[in-house]
């Protein structure tokens, strides 16, 4: 109503420091304007109860004055932020993540397997070398790194190498020349010799998004799409040249650029490139430092890995 795009409601928000949840707002409930810093922002004023349906008091109509009370009037909002369904989240949120250079190389690693095995799995015995620490962690996630390290398109910078994420193993005791023994507790395909092992974490495990803007304008690509497939769809989980030092932050709201082609102009037989279309939508839900994981939401048309991505409203 106030910026023709919902997504850009944190500009004119202010937070609510007597709300438990300043994010969430209820039917009776009494939305005031102030002013902050020379800027007009929206606040609760009161919190109130859900509110009747009924507006007139014909009982206290006197002198012709009909006296009204509070009520609701339910509009649709054209361009309504739409449900996340965290199920096609919730797989994602403690499986591949990315590490740089020296995380890899000074991550434990596994060096074989019970009795000679070179393919295992789930509650087979493995043997790691590496450092575990004074302190070993009870449980251990297993990934595969990538060789291939995903590069800026623009700057050619290194962002970053992924780690399929194959399954997790508990630590079980400590032996000679820097060998530890484990146990697979769970795993998602065949663990391989060779495939790291790091601290199992729960610091991404997101109980709530909130859907909002990025606070600053960012414009980044998509650098690529998980499960191998080519072309980008709703639902499909993207990586962005996008992370923390970019500002972007889990619950970001990105629209999804798609790159025109080029074509020979008729006239001038020059190769000219068409315009970029918006095309879709994609929410941040786990960030790195140079690097992110989003969801694709919305995709009015076929996606592909090159397109851009930018704050709302730009």
């Amino acid at each position: 109503m106030f910026l023709e795009d919902p997504w850009l409601w944190p500009e004119i928000w202010y937070i609510n420091p007597q709300i438990e949840n300043p994010h969430l707002i209820y039917p009776g409930d009494e939305i005031g304007f102030i002013t902050v810093g020379g800027e007009r922002k929206l606040t609760i004023g009161r919190r109130g109860g859900a509110a009747s349906s009924v507006v007139v008091e014909s009982d206290n109509m006197q002198n012709g004055v009909v006296k009204l009370r509070p009520s609701v009037r339910v509009e649709p909002i054209e361009s309504a932020i739409p449900a996340i369904p965290r199920e096609f989240i919730d797989s994602f949120l403690s499986s591949n993540r990315i590490f740089d250079r020296e995380e890899l190389v000074a991550a434990p690693y596994i060096l074989g397997g019970f009795e000679g095995r070179i393919v295992l799995g789930a509650g087979d015995i493995i043997y790691g070398r590496g450092d575990f620490g004074e302190v070993p962690a009870p449980s251990y996630q297993i990934y595969r790194p990538n060789p291939t390290p995903y590069v800026d398109p623009e700057t050619s910078e290194i962002l970053g190498y992924e780690g399929q994420s194959m399954g997790n193993a508990t630590f079980e005791r400590s032996n000679d020349n820097d060998i530890s023994t484990l146990q697979i507790q769970r795993s998602n395909e065949n663990v391989r010799i060779g495939d790291r092992l790091m601290v199992a974490s729960n610091d991404l495990l997101e109980s709530t998004f909130y859907p909002s803007a990025p606070k600053e304008y960012v414009s980044g690509s998509i650098l690529a799409v998980l499960r191998g497939v080519r072309g980008i769809g709703q639902y499909d989980i993207v990586v962005l040249n996008l992370g923390d030092r970019e500002g972007v932050k889990p619950g970001n709201i990105l629209h999804v650029w798609h790159q025109g082609g080029v074509v020979k102009d008729p006239i001038t037989n020059k190769p000219t490139k068409l315009p970029t279309e918006n095309a879709g939508m994609l929410m941040i839900f786990r960030t790195f430092e140079k690097l992110s994981y989003g969801i694709i939401l919305e995709a009015t048309r076929p996606l592909s890995i090159g397109d851009e991505t930018k704050t709302p409203g730009y």
